[in-house]
């Protein structure tokens, strides 16, 4: 009986070993289960920070900046491809205008690259303030000596006072629309503000006169009531007011300036009197300059029409140099990007989470929809030439530096609805 006794209770401590190491086994692989998900979570968090700079989440949106350093460099480019002809002749420097413009440049994106690290929740109490002082430009500009008061001199560098009023009013029309949204619907809050605001700013351009710059905020003003929650039938009982107001100021005389920039419209390719023809003289050579490039365009540098026969290339008839050398095809893929960058711009705002960066955002990347359209009509002569220049390509220091500083808002406006949602 020993032996059989000494077998049943080694088999007991075996037995007994067995269900404490399972005991241990089965607790670890709980604590495992339980550590698990916050290992995880602790391991996600060291990716997030480890991130590049440059990825969407805490930092920009690499899309829409390269976006936009794609334009910025094409249009360098171009406009120097335009511009070196007419600055030698004139200037005896064929490098003056990209030299000038690469300033303009650098100053941009770094002012882009500062803004958007900006809460741009920041202007929304700002916007009363900037939309003054945009109407003090205004003003300056009509007391300094010339004929077209536009440009504000400070040293070396000219600021076009209408640039600032294109920003400070997209940015008072969304701080006035995130702030009545639900009372949008009401003439009081929508039809009034937009009369008293565009016709005034009308009005001091008028005075400059600068008809162009009308047009393009008479189009960002319509814009903005209209994402703000305006009723679509006060915009057209405002149309037809418009529309009234035009042609009682032509008829009493008041846009004697604008009438005569209509002359020829339409007809650059028709000989009527020489004084018409030579009206008409650039419009005329911008559609040669299109319509010489045909599919694939003469390359690169090789535009015969910029060495003088198209006045200031480096402007608003930029593109007509574009299509002559890049043709058909390098045009559509220029527009391809700038639609592409519209509809990045439109859709980085919508992922806002306040009302007040959704209707910024949307209205600065419309500005630029706006204008490179239209700037596409009137080197086209589908408009008459008022002087609208090209995003990104335009000669012009003002021009680049804020549209690129609007960029970083945009830029901003990504990352705080992207910090947000993680």
């Amino acid at each position: 009986m020993a032996p059989q006794v000494e077998v049943m209770r080694r088999a007991d401590v075996n037995r007994l070993y067995d269900e404490k190491l399972n005991r241990t086994r089965s607790r670890r692989r709980n604590d495992d289960f339980r550590r698990r998900p916050a290992a995880q979570e602790k391991l996600k968090r060291k990716k997030k920070i480890r991130r590049p700079l440059l990825e969407r989440g805490m930092g920009l949106d690499l899309p829409f900046l390269l976006l936009v350093l794609v334009l910025v460099i094409i249009g360098m480019i171009m406009m120097f491809s335009a511009s070196y002809p007419s600055a030698y002749y004139k200037l005896n420097d064929s490098y003056y205008y990209v030299r000038r413009q690469l300033i303009y440049a650098v100053i941009g994106i770094a002012a882009m690259l500062g803004i958007s690290f900006f809460n741009y929740n920041k202007l929304h109490k700002l916007a009363p303030l900037l939309l003054g002082f945009s109407y003090i430009t205004l003003m300056v500009v009509l007391v300094l000596p010339g004929n077209v008061h536009r440009w504000i001199e400070i040293g070396p560098v000219n600021i076009q006072a209408s640039e600032i009023t294109k920003f400070a009013i997209i940015l008072f029309f969304a701080h006035w629309g995130s702030l009545y949204y639900d009372k949008m619907q009401s003439a009081k809050y929508s039809v009034l503000p937009g009369i008293l605001i565009f016709g005034s700013t009308a009005a001091l351009l008028l005075l400059e006169p600068h008809y162009s710059g009308i047009v393009i905020i008479g189009i960002l003003t319509v814009i903005m009531l209209y994402i703000g929650g305006m009723k679509m039938k006060y915009l057209v009982i405002g149309a037809i007011l418009l529309g009234v107001a035009i042609l009682g100021a032509a008829v009493t005389g008041v846009l004697t300036y604008a009438m005569q920039r209509m002359d020829g419209w339409g007809q650059a390719l028709v000989y009527t009197t020489e004084d018409m023809w030579q009206t008409t003289w650039q419009t005329r050579n911008s559609l040669y300059s299109i319509g010489s490039g045909g599919l694939f365009g003469l390359g690169l540098g090789q535009s015969r029409q910029k060495y003088l026969y198209l006045p200031e290339p480096q402007n608003d008839f930029v593109f007509a140099i574009v299509c002559e050398e890049l043709g058909f095809i390098g045009a559509l893929i220029i527009l391809l990007i700038f639609a592409l960058l519209v509809w990045r711009g439109i859709t980085l705002s919508l992922r806002s989470k306040d009302r007040f960066g959704k209707l910024l955002g949307i209205g600065l990347s419309s500005q630029i929809g706006v204008q490179v359209v239209l700037n596409i009509l009137v080197i086209t002569d589908w408009l008459p030439n008022t002087g609208i220049s090209l995003p990104f390509f335009s000669f012009g220091g003002s021009s680049l530096i804020m549209l690129l500083a609007q960029m970083g808002l945009i830029l901003s406006i990504s990352r705080t609805a992207n910090i947000e949602k993680q």
